[in-house]
Order: structure tokens, then C-alpha cells, then sequence
């Protein structure tokens, strides 16, 4: 009887009350490991573990060297990840890198700094090719399909009752994904829309992930104007800064709409926010045709084009551009509706909107004679068709998998969590090959 009991104690099902009482003696033990490391490990660290830090961090997502004394570097380690970004407001203020966060807010209430060295010709030689027609024949290329590039794949088309929305994606040989994207707005003018794109004073009222911008420089005669940019990103990232440059040509009543990052030398660059260097932002925005087919020239289209390093890798770059698009879009819409109601009550016009409304006018001659200066026609794919995947950027399936088998292997006996984490990192090992 003794053996029979045994052997039956062998395959007895465990109670709810013994599983649970097994994972916490199992998980217990490895969390107080984990806290007590990292609090042991970032209050004595050595000074070389927060440059090998940063440079674990940084070198796979961008190549551009930043140069910052070794505390300030400590900080920028914490930006990537999320559980120790979340730590960092429970911890009190007297720790230099639990306080960043509070400095960076400072640092973006202070005007920039001028650097003494910066000599009077290097601040001409970056005016003077800031936004240039150069970059006004890279815009008319890109709206005719005709910069040479690789072919768009269609990702998107959603629509409301007042708005319709179009999407597309290519991946360069070089460089982060590019984006195109034609947004009609019924009801609505060219000049209105112009001045909406360039208010940055109302832009804060529509867009949440703008905390700080400011205007450092301006020409009266063609319009150019240099801002500087903070904008917010999640939790897990530090925000980023950036620094514009903008200017629009006019063709009748179509608008080229041209903002890129520029170098500006007499702003200083700080661990936080992480400067954004490689931005590309432009516009074409032109009446069509009302969808109420009334031949009516009564709505408007933006066309996009859009890319940037962000420092975060392009695949996980790819998947949340995808997800979080279309509610990106939709705001902008109210946004655009309130600002109609403002300008018709005779509200007084903000710096940038006047600004936007300091054009060069080129001719449909000179436009034409730019768009025909490159002949290769590009061909615009539906997102079944395949394409070429950066190298270097996509994560590794077996790595995924073989990681995902050990953790369930040692969390549960149960199929159900073995299940969702197999799942899980099925979907994590195929975001190169669905995006």
C-alpha cells in the first residue's frame, strides 16, 4: 500500500494553493536578487560600466558619437528600458540620476546657449544652407514619383465622413523607412491649412506629443524660419529634440511645404533630449476636388512625405508607426476644425502663422521643369508585394524562440502560459516579415 500511494502521489494534480506557493518560493528569491543588484550595482558603479553602458545601449540604434561627462552619461543608460525608467520616480530626488528627469524639464524652460566659440562665418555657412531649391526640387520629385527611390507599398486607407486618409511605406537601401501619405480634407482651403501645419503656438492644442517650441531664428524676405523642438516619446525612450529648419515656395495655389533637421552649432547638445539629427518632413498641399462630386474645387489635399531617426530600431520603429497611425491622424482633424473657427472669428494671427504666409512664388514652368529632370517613374505596390529588409534590424527568430522555450520551461506546468508565451514571441519573431 505504502508504494501504491507513492506512485499515486506522483501523478496527484497539484491544489491552486501548491502551485502558487511554488512560484513564489521560485520567483521570490530571483526578484529581491534582481532589486538588491540593481540598487547595489548603480550606487557604486564604476565610472567605465556607464560609458560600456551607454554604448550598449546606443551603438546598435545610432552611429553618431555624443560626447558628455561620465554622471551624465549614467543617466542616458535608463532611457531604453522600461523597468528601470519606472524606478527612477520612486527614488528620492538626491540621487543625480533619479533627479534627470527634473532637470531635463529645467534645461527646456532656459533659452539656448550660446557657444562663445562659434565664429560669425560658420553661422552664415549654416543660414545659407539651411532650406535651399535644392530641397524644393528634392519635394517636387517626391510628389510626381520621380526622386529615383524605391517603390511605396501601400499600408493604409481609412476615411471619415469629412476626411480621407492614405498611407505608404518604402524601405531605402540606406537610412530609416520613408513614409507618403495623402490626407483630403472636405471643407477646407490651402492657405488654411498652410498656416495650421506652421502654427506652432496652436499646435500644442492638438498635438500631445509636442512639450516645447520655439522659434531661434527667421528671414522676413523668404520666410525660412530655424525652430527648435522638444517632443515627448513613451516611457521606455527619452524625449527627443529637435532643430528645424522650414521654408514654403507657392505655385498659384499649391503650397511646397519644406522642413528638414539642420545643424545650428550655437545650440548646445545635452545627453537629454536626445537630439534628433536625421528629420525629413515635407508637404505638398493643393485644392482637389470635393468627394461630393459637385466639380467643386472645395477640399483639400496633403500630401506627405516623411522619415526620421529616432534611435529606435526600424523594425520596432515600423510596428508601432503602423499601429498607432490612424489615431494619430484622426486628432489632427478636430484640431484643423477649431483653428477654421478662430481664424473666421478674425483671432489675431499667431508669429509662425504669419510667417507661413511669407512664400517664394515660383512659376508652373520652373515646377515643371523640375519634376522632369529625373525620368525613372516609380511603381506603387500593394503591401502584399515583396520587399527588400534592411539588414541588421530585424530580431532574431531563433533567439526569440529559444528564449521563449526556457521561459516557459521554468515558469509554469500549465499549458495555457506556455501557449501565450509561445505566441507572444511567435508575433515578436515575424514583425520583419509582416511590416
Amino acid at each position: 500500500m505504502a508504494l501504491v500511494s507513492a506512485f499515486l502521489e506522483i501523478f496527484r494534480r497539484p491544489t491552486i494553493v501548491e502551485v502558487l506557493g511554488e512560484l513564489m518560493m521560485f520567483i521570490t528569491p530571483l526578484w529581491i536578487a534582481v532589486i538588491v543588484g540593481v540598487f547595489v550595482g548603480w550606487a557604486w558603479k564604476p565610472k567605465w560600466a556607464s560609458l560600456v553602458g551607454r554604448d550598449l545601449l546606443d551603438c546598435p540604434i545610432s552611429k553618431q558619437k555624443e560626447s558628455s561627462s561620465s554622471s551624465q552619461t549614467s543617466s542616458t543608460c535608463f532611457g531604453p528600458i522600461p523597468s528601470l525608467s519606472s524606478l527612477r520616480f520612486l527614488l528620492p530626488s538626491y540621487l543625480p540620476w533619479a533627479a534627470d528627469d527634473r532637470n531635463q524639464k529645467e534645461a527646456l524652460s532656459m533659452p539656448p546657449t550660446t557657444n562663445p566659440d562659434f565664429s560669425s562665418s560658420q553661422k552664415e555657412r549654416e543660414k545659407s544652407g539651411r532650406v535651399t531649391n535644392q530641397d524644393l526640387r528634392h519635394i517636387c520629385q517626391l510628389v510626381e514619383e520621380k526622386d529615383g527611390g524605391p517603390a511605396w507599398i501601400h499600408m493604409m486607407d481609412r476615411s471619415t465622413p469629412t476626411m480621407r486618409y492614405q498611407a505608404w511605406r518604402r524601405d531605402p537601401e540606406t537610412g530609416p523607412p520613408q513614409y507618403r501619405s495623402s490626407t483630403i480634407y472636405e471643407d477646407a482651403t490651402p492657405e488654411q491649412l498652410r498656416d495650421f501645419f506652421w502654427d506652432d503656438e496652436f499646435r500644442s492644442k492638438w498635438d500631445d506629443m509636442l512639450i516645447y517650441a520655439s522659434t531661434l531664428e527667421e528671414c522676413p524676405t523668404t520666410g525660412t524660419m530655424l525652430v527648435h523642438w522638444v517632443r515627448k516619446f513613451p516611457f521606455f525612450c527619452s524625449d527627443r529634440e529637435y532643430l528645424i529648419g522650414r521654408r514654403i515656395w507657392e505655385s498659384g495655389r499649391s503650397y511646397y511645404c519644406v522642413t528638414k533637421g539642420v545643424p545650428c552649432s550655437s545650440v548646445p547638445r545635452r545627453d537629454k533630449p536626445r537630439r534628433v539629427d536625421l528629420y525629413y518632413s515635407s508637404w505638398c498641399i493643393r485644392a482637389v476636388e470635393s468627394k461630393r462630386g459637385d466639380g467643386q474645387l472645395t477640399a483639400c489635399e496633403v500630401l506627405l512625405f516623411h522619415h526620421e531617426d529616432m534611435g529606435i530600431p526600424w523594425e520596432i520603429a515600423k510596428l508601432g508607426v503602423r499601429q498607432g497611425m490612424w489615431g494619430a491622424v484622426k486628432k489632427i482633424e478636430p484640431g484643423l476644425r477649431v483653428y477654421q473657427k478662430e481664424r473666421a472669428s478674425k483671432a489675431p494671427l499667431s508669429r509662425c502663422a504669419y510667417m507661413a504666409q511669407i512664400n517664394t512664388k515660383v512659376s508652373a514652368d520652373y515646377l515643371r521643369s523640375v519634376e522632369n529632370s529625373t525620368s525613372d517613374t516609380m511603381a506603387i505596390e500593394k503591401s502584399g508585394s515583396s520587399e527588400k529588409k534592411p539588414e541588421g534590424k530585424s530580431i532574431p527568430k531563433l533567439l526569440v524562440v529559444g528564449g521563449a522555450i526556457a521561459l516557459a520551461c521554468s515558469l509554469d506546468r500549465g499549458l495555457l502560459t506556455k501557449a501565450v508565451i509561445f505566441g507572444v514571441a511567435r508575433r515578436f519573431a515575424n514583425i520583419g516579415r509582416k511590416l
